[in-house]
């Protein structure tokens, strides 16, 4: 695996190169933090997934997302 700063309107984002699958993963945080313009991106994540369990009856994060 190759890690990888991406620059998004002017925002770093992590990602990584999965070089068996040929496919890049980027780290959530930093797309929430670019998509939402969040100052505490962390905290906005945490709370997304609290919410979709609340929402959804314990449906994991996981399986919602994917």
């Amino acid at each position: 695996m190759s890690n990888e700063i991406k620059i998004f309107e002017n925002k770093e984002v992590r990602s990584i190169w999965d070089i068996e699958k040929e496919e890049w993963y980027f780290f959530v945080v930093d797309v929430v933090g670019v998509l939402k313009e969040s100052s505490n991106p962390r905290r906005y994540w945490s709370d997304l997934k609290q919410k979709i369990k609340d929402e959804e009856g314990g449906i994991e994060v996981y399986e919602k997302i994917v």
